[in-house]
């Protein structure tokens, strides 16, 4: 009975001054929407970055062979690939494993020529949506002395498909390597790499080219679940078959676009900072001014015999119900945002007055436009925020509240 009249009391007292108390609710759900958008948007665009770089480029976990990845030298390659993949494969985490191989070349059409990587992929593997050319149809058109060259390297140099292309560098052992190739299609690749300089050849016309047995340069190796990294890493580190080969997982072989995504989580926080700041301000002000404005109330009902203990719930209640109601109407936008955004997306370009485009980094292209994620742990962190706040925010009136003599609060 005590706990309802003093929740009325609460309800009453921020009724009355509605102004102040809209304005406070206003604040505080304001600062719950902005803390909601941009945890969703900072999330929606490091899940991209991650899938961006896991996916065609990187993968989960990379396996090359010692020291290739500061040389790139073409005679530093992993060998009795087929073994390898067999273990690695055989992980229970392990969704799939691709060879890769990398060989700078000079190529040409006629007399002049022009610097461009040969990309040897398996056709089967690289034609998913997150695999190097992203188009089982692409994928198709690999194998028969038959390439795709990246758009890039085409524009620059007017390639186009049905093209001969020339292309001569150097063997593993350090001879003359050559080779013919049909240009089947131009394509464009979600890695920069082969937008820019790619000429992708089936895996098997790439190891003819440089000499290759059972041979290739890299592995990538996606999983199941990304959660799985460590134990994933840690189990292939094991297999007796890839015992002399360098494993990393993803941030270890980019470490500066990892340091990005940790960066989004903090600039997140930085907004969640600035939500309870508001919060602090809105409800400390709010029941500041009303406790002053009550203290003849609160002086009779002392008077009358009521506990101080129970003014202080009254004040605390009215505090958190505050608070309660500034983070229910900005977590009611926070929804409104992510349902409006959640088919069509968010472009940051929008927001300088540009058009969408796709920016190349660490050889990954990333798009403009992301898709904000907004998730139960980020509304239930902004709920706690506040609502801590809103008991720290009270601190001051309740300590006025201590202090009052009834007597002299029924004279002012």
């Amino acid at each position: 009975m005590a706990e309802n009249s003093t929740l009325r009391l609460a309800w009453r007292g921020l009724g009355r001054n509605r102004k102040r108390s809209v304005l406070a609710i206003a604040a505080i759900g304001l600062g719950q929407f902005a803390f909601l958008a941009t945890a969703g948007i900072m999330r929606g665009y490091a899940d991209h970055y991650f899938d961006s770089v896991t996916g065609p480029l990187v993968g989960h976990v990379q396996i090359v062979a010692p020291g290739w990845r500061e040389e790139r030298a073409v005679d530093q390659t992993l060998s009795d690939v087929e073994a390898m993949l067999a273990a690695i494969r055989g992980q229970s985490q392990v969704a799939r494993a691709v060879p890769r191989i990398y060989a700078p070349v000079l190529a040409a059409l006629e007399e002049e020529g022009f610097v461009g990587m040969v990309v040897g992929a398996d056709p089967a593997l690289e034609g998913v949506a997150d695999g190097l050319l992203g188009s089982e149809e692409l994928a198709g058109l690999l194998g028969d002395g038959r390439v795709l060259v990246g758009k890039g390297l085409a524009q620059r140099h007017g390639i186009e498909a049905d093209a001969e292309l020339a292309v001569v560098g150097q063997d593993i052992d350090g001879s003359i390597a050559s080779a013919l190739y049909e240009v089947a299609a131009v394509v464009e690749s979600p890695v920069e790499l082969v937008n820019s300089i790619g000429i992708v050849a089936r895996l098997q016309d790439a190891q003819a080219l440089l000499r290759m047995d059972d041979e290739a340069h890299e592995i990538t190796v996606r999983l199941h679940e990304a959660e799985q990294i460590n134990q994933a890493a840690d189990s292939l580190g094991a297999q007796p078959a890839l015992q002399g080969a360098e494993i990393k997982r993803w941030h270890e072989v980019i470490p500066q676009l990892a340091g990005m995504i940790k960066l989004m989580d903090v600039y997140s926080l930085v907004v969640l900072g600035i939500v309870c700041l508001a919060s602090i301000a809105g409800i400390a002000n709010t029941m500041m001014m009303s406790t002053f404005e009550r203290r003849r109330e609160l002086g009779m009902l002392l008077a009358l015999g009521a506990n101080p203990g129970r003014l202080f719930r009254m004040v605390a209640t009215e505090a958190v119900l505050l608070g309660a109601l500034g983070v229910l109407l900005g977590t009611a936008l926070g929804a409104c945002f992510a349902v409006l955004t959640a088919g069509s997306g968010f472009d940051l370009a929008e927001l300088g007055g540009e058009e969408s485009f796709e920016m190349g980094y660490q050889g990954v292209q990333i798009a403009s436009r992301v898709y904000p994620e907004v998730r139960g742990a980020d509304v239930l962190a902004g709920v706690s925020a506040v609502l801590v706040t809103a008991l720290a925010a009270c601190v001051w009136p309740l300590l006025h509240v201590a202090r009052l003599e009834p007597v002299e609060a029924m004279r002012t």
